[in-house]
């Protein structure tokens, strides 16, 4: 009896020196720690991607983008997928090309609210365009910058520059509404002749609308797919 609990005993404290002597709990709190940590990330990172296909699948249901047009009259549409601006372009006459830069929307005004709802109709959405004319390598590029308002163009400033633009600060010329009225007047019908017209104004803004929902969609998801992916050990 006494050979068998003295036996017991020591083999007790023998199991428990070995057991000391390994680092049990602290493998145990760090393995812990680390599924916890891992699984936190996993519920976060999938939280993401619900509120990231949730907001695709809204946008999606409540008007999805339309293919880009390529052409408008006598303009070939550049339509430049995942940057902020467009081009068009078009032959004029026997020797002029012209190239037209269109922002997306760049800016806005209110007008008077017809109600206290708050709805997108409340501004007015403004885009940028610049338009150079060319008439051969030889010669200087006449460049309008325009504003495009949704049923109307507005010329900003007209000038003469050359083909590669190196001219840190060039001189512009005065403000458009500085000069002439009759000088005005003439070169907004040399414009209307080259197609730079309110109907034009409007065929961009409605472009712009798409491309803004396309390039939203699009980065989103660019988004979920960087979230989806998982690093390589």
């Amino acid at each position: 009896m006494a050979h068998r609990f003295v036996r017991s005993l020591r083999g007790t404290l023998n199991y428990l020196a070995l057991q000391q002597s390994k680092p049990v709990g602290n493998v145990f709190q760090s393995s812990s720690r680390t599924y916890v940590a891992e699984m936190r990330k996993s519920a976060f990172e999938g939280n993401i991607l619900r509120l990231i296909r949730n907001e695709i699948q809204y946008e999606l249901d409540r008007s999805p983008p339309l293919q880009p047009t390529s052409e408008f009259h006598a303009f070939k549409v550049d339509e430049r997928p995942g940057e902020q601006w467009i081009r068009l372009s078009r032959k004029f006459g026997e020797n002029e090309e012209i190239k037209v830069e269109v922002t997306m929307f760049d800016g806005s005004l209110p007008i008077k609210k017809t109600s206290d709802i708050a709805t997108e109709d409340d501004v007015q959405l403004h885009i940028t365009i610049i338009v150079d004319i060319f008439k051969g390598e030889d010669n200087d590029v006449l460049e309008f910058v325009c504003s495009a308002w949704p049923n109307s163009i507005e010329i900003r400033k007209v000038f003469t520059r050359g083909h590669n633009r190196i001219k840190i600060q060039p001189y512009t010329g005065p403000g458009f509404k500085e000069l002439d009225d009759e000088l005005q007047d003439s070169l907004y019908d040399f414009l209307e002749a080259r197609g730079i017209n309110d109907e034009l104004a409007e065929y961009l803004h409605q472009y712009m609308k798409n491309k803004d929902k396309t390039e939203y969609i699009r980065w989103m998801e660019t988004l979920k797919s960087f979230v989806e992916k998982n690093p390589k050990n």
